[in-house]
């Protein structure tokens, strides 16, 4: 039995009708050497989502795990994590003492996989685009602090920002920041349907079936120049309908690899060493899950309701009941192994209470119970988010306090209805763009937030986030970050519930698992081969 859990140190998150350039939907059978990778992630054709796999539209998870394959960025978070370092960068760096000034120098012969050249004038196309379309997914918000780009030749590329950022260098390694060709990527026009196209360490193409990813393909650049090495020819991403035919595909040995989401009970069935020929790989993650208010809705408008559920929900009996050791509790938007990270929500509230939840309604003048409802999503985050809300409902129906109903939805029809603001309180989940506390905060109190939330703290946009900007250090910026924590545990516009680990499954000559993902659940396919696994 060849069973392994290694744990890697961490540090301090819809497409319109199928392109010919697509395969077709039996062009993606394994081929002898190809690592097949399973996902539950889904990459649908819909109206309301024409070009998920655009980078200035593409915010998820599972878009970005396609977009950092085969679109080359100019930073890049390292094997091992760490600080970002360049990648279609030779060289890239602050240039002023005050963190407002930003210059990279190109890699000599960079290419795009067509055979055109990667040139600076690309890079600030790239951006400018994503600016300059600021598509309704809120990705372009992540480049905000950009105020003009500057070329010098063929090979530099100058920043200068509005205010310093500090982070400005995890940002860059980010997909939104990755560079296109002109010729593929219209200026003003977001790009619909399935096709990628960059200069990143692989080719992609995708095998469709009902305006849907089944397979995507993933083939070794022979003109990819940068920071990686690839260790494989071909990897093939299968998109499955949940994780029980995840789990039977690499039972049957028709995928070599299973990434997110495995369900609990998988976990724990490999973790147990029930399976000979499937190692587990468990490494820290970075993911958190919480509960998120439209706070102009009637319902939850009132702070004194979203305190009081803050006051109500057992963080502790929801982790151990759904997810036991594969979840911690989260008493802050900002993971505890995050730098800046502050338990606000325990300090505020401590355990849970129905007394003190009951005073905090009845001081507002609130009559109870609160009707409301509880929107969650059926296919994005993994089975166990079903009972997760069950749990949460009958957690706040037992104080009372609420009548609270809970519905799912498809991730293709729950994250347009969130965005336009139809849910009064609905889950989400948070995989970080890049490891800072920053990245747990700004994406949602911030002006063109992801959430579309209509919350607006005007301390924390105008002062403590630019302020913990402008910190290099990360440890000094902690007493603003501190500061933003304890305000949203007040205001509750968010309510945190845990964070998690994340696993990789993988058939036992699969090698270069440990690192097929970093703590921001980045997919790095390129670390994956073939061999005899430790």
């Amino acid at each position: 039995m060849n069973r392994k859990t290694l744990v890697l140190p961490a540090v301090a998150g819809l497409l319109a009708p199928v392109l010919a350039a697509c395969g077709g939907e039996n062009s993606g059978s394994k081929s002898d050497d190809a690592i097949v990778v399973g996902t539950t992630d889904r990459f649908t054709a819909t109206k309301n989502a024409p070009a998920p796999l655009d980078p200035a539209y593409a915010y998820d998870v599972g878009t970005w795990n396609i977009l950092r394959q085969t679109v080359q960025t100019l930073m890049i978070q390292p094997k091992g994590e760490g600080d970002p370092v360049p990648e279609a960068a030779e060289s890239c760096g602050f240039t002023d003492s005050g963190n407002e000034r930003y210059a990279c120098k190109l890699r000599d012969g960079l290419k795009f996989a067509n055979g055109d050249a990667v040139t600076a004038q690309d890079v600030k196309y790239s951006i400018e685009r994503a600016l300059h379309i600021k598509a309704d997914s809120g990705v372009f918000a992540l480049l905000s602090t950009i105020d003009t780009i500057e070329t010098q030749g063929d090979r530099e590329v100058i920043f200068h920002l509005k205010t310093a950022d500090a982070t400005f260098p995890y940002k860059l390694s980010t997909p939104v920041a990755g560079i296109v060709n002109p010729k593929d990527y219209a200026k003003d026009k977001l790009r619909d349907g399935f096709s990628v196209d960059g200069s990143g360490p692989y080719t992609f193409r995708a095998d469709t079936k009902n305006d849907e990813i089944t397979t995507a393909i993933f083939t070794k650049n022979p003109d990819y120049k940068g920071s990686l090495k690839v260790s494989n020819d071909q990897v093939q991403m299968r998109s499955f309908a949940d994780a029980d035919a995840m789990g039977a595909a690499i039972d049957k040995g028709d995928i070599d690899v299973m990434t997110r989401t495995m369900s609990p009970a998988q976990i724990n069935k490999l973790d147990a060493g029930s399976d000979e020929n499937v190692d587990l790989v468990g490494m820290p993650g970075l993911e958190i899950r919480y509960l998120a208010f439209n706070t102009d809705a009637p319902t939850v408008k009132t702070t004194a309701v979203r305190q009081a559920m803050a006051q109500l929900i057992d963080r502790g009996e929801l982790v151990s009941k759904v997810y036991g050791s594969q979840a911690e509790p989260l008493y802050s938007l900002v993971p505890a192994n995050v730098t800046g990270h502050s338990n606000s929500f325990f300090n505020t509230y401590g355990d849970p209470s129905v007394t003190k939840a009951k005073s905090l309604l009845t001081r507002a003048g609130i009559n109870t119970p609160v009707k409301l409802t509880l929107h969650y999503t059926t296919d994005h985050y993994g089975a166990a988010t079903k009972q997760e809300f069950q749990i949460l409902q009958k957690q706040l129906n037992a104080s009372g306090l609420f009548d609270v109903s809970i519905q799912g939805s498809p991730w293709s029809t729950f994250r347009p209805a969130e965005q336009k603001g139809k849910y009064d309180v609905y889950g989400m989940g948070w995989f970080p763009d890049f490891p800072d506390a920053d990245n747990f905060l700004a994406p949602f109190l911030d002006k063109n937030n992801f959430l579309g939330s209509p919350y607006d703290n005007t301390q924390i946009r105008n002062t403590l986030i630019p302020d913990s900007r402008r910190e290099a250090d990360r440890l000094t910026a902690a007493k603003n970050l501190t500061k933003i924590q304890d305000i949203v545990a007040d205001e509750v516009p968010i309510l945190p519930l845990w964070q998690g680990k994340q696993y990789v499954g993988a058939r036992t000559d699969i090698t270069g698992t440990s690192y097929a993902l970093n703590s921001t659940s980045t997919l790095q396919l390129w670390e994956l081969g073939r061999g005899v696994s430790g």
